[in-house]
């Protein structure tokens, strides 16, 4: 962690527990009523929400109401049943939280369809096949998504004009369709070299002109192998392609549309900028003049523990070794969870995707010149239970594994970030 951001920190620790003392002093003294102490809502749900896990919706008690009506509806049709999550309702708040009924020190998501009780299987969905048709694939289920949203590790707070039902089951449903644009990817590795683009549709990562942002993502996975492009590029072809299809093609929605292709073309370069910059700050040719410029399309959740992914997260596996780190694309890995314990390959390297074990066994491997599993496969050391371990942590802590999450706003339903002019 830098110095800026350990001050940043523990100013925000102080603040904390002024905000703590000065509520303390005025449950006890006899000289405030009750009165006066209700009249700081805001600072109250900000503490209440520091300590909850899960998801959490944060309104007026009147909404909490109508939507703890809906969400148990939500839940009931996932076939997530009462047993499987504790609910706390605090309608004087205007808190509604479900956490999964789990042991708090429990926070893992990689083996959640592993655990019988939970009952998870695929849902099936369709997606453009090119000319036309239209093809069937087995993807991450809506539940499974639900879950790892509930689990502990991280929260998920849906507040303002997005605490609503809608607003969780688009999410759910980006994130989803996301995943499954993600499953059979057979792009081209550069190894290094120029990236390449099907010059009909795109000019250096620009759709050409007259090209439509739709028809110009949709070639790039109808015609794959004309398509030489790094993880970073993939992970974010990947992300707009599952936001934008899903409000053209699945809710149908012009205006939320227009919207999201508004935010892309801001700079009239719609893969640059859509996560926020600030998620490289750990880059040593970071700009700190860049630091607030928002992402078009996504943001950062900080602080979520290791094995803890929602499946359509963004994260990002770093290459700690100062030697290997220098090669070209191999600095890290910009990974999605597909959910199931398994994460993108856009290569198709190994059978379409890597299990966590793989993903983070492939980062740490480089160091020992292991950059094709075939060709230098007697140059792999293999990982112990404890490396695994320790390579989970963060890297300030020895680890390969960022702690921040990256995934898509709750469109329609907060207000987004205005984009900057560069």
């Amino acid at each position: 962690m830098s110095k800026v951001k350990l001050k940043k920190r523990q100013v925000r620790k102080m603040k904390l527990l002024k905000m703590c003392f000065l509520l303390s002093a005025l449950v006890s003294s006899p000289v405030f009523a009750v009165a006066e102490f209700q009249a700081h809502p805001a600072a109250i749900a900000q503490a209440d929400a520091a300590q909850d896990e899960g998801l959490r919706f944060s309104c007026t008690p009147q909404r909490i109401a109508r939507i703890e009506t809906g969400m148990d509806a939500y839940l009931s049709s996932l076939d997530i049943t009462a047993d499987l999550f504790i609910k706390k309702v605090d309608k004087q708040k205007g808190a509604l939280v479900y956490t999964l009924n789990t042991p708090a020190s429990d926070t893992n998501t990689l083996n959640l369809k592993d655990r019988a009780e939970l009952q998870i299987q695929d849902d099936i969905v369709t997606l453009p096949g090119g000319r036309g048709r239209l093809k069937t694939i087995h993807t991450v289920s809506k539940k499974e998504i639900v879950l790892a949203m509930l689990q502990h590790g991280r929260l998920t707070n849906f507040k303002g004009e997005a605490c609503a039902i809608g607003a969780l089951k688009d999410h759910v449903a980006i994130r989803q369709n996301t995943v499954a644009w993600a499953e059979h990817l057979t792009w081209v590795w550069p190894d290094g070299e120029r990236a390449e683009w099907n010059k009909k549709y795109w000019k250096r990562g620009t759709p050409r002109p007259g090209v439509s942002m739709h028809a110009a993502l949709n070639d790039v996975f109808m015609n794959q192998q004309k398509y030489a492009i790094g993880c970073y590029t993939a992970t974010k072809l990947v992300v707009v392609q599952g936001v934008l299809d899903y409000y053209r093609r699945i809710k149908k929605s012009p205006a939320q549309l227009r919207l999201v292709e508004n935010r892309l073309l801001h700079d009239k370069d719609p893969l640059v900028g859509i996560e926020p910059a600030r998620m490289w700050d750990f880059e040593k040719d970071f700009d700190p003049q860049d630091k607030d410029q928002p992402g078009k399309l996504l943001k950062i959740k900080y602080n979520v523990r290791p094995m803890n992914f929602v499946p359509g997260d963004w994260a990002y596996f770093v290459n700690t070794d100062p030697v290997s780190y220098e090669k070209t694309g191999y600095e890290g890995s910009n990974a999605i969870y597909l959910g199931r314990n398994k994460f993108d390959d856009y290569y198709d390297d190994n059978n379409h995707s890597y299990s966590y074990y793989q993903k983070l066994d492939e980062v740490y491997q480089w160091r020992n010149g292991v950059f094709s599993r075939s060709r230098d496969y007697a140059k792999i050391k293999p990982l112990t239970a404890q490396d695994v371990a320790r390579l989970s942590k963060r890297p300030a802590d020895g680890g390969l594994l960022k702690s921040i999450r990256v995934s898509p706003y709750f469109f329609a339903y907060e207000e987004l970030p205005v984009l900057l002019d560069q």
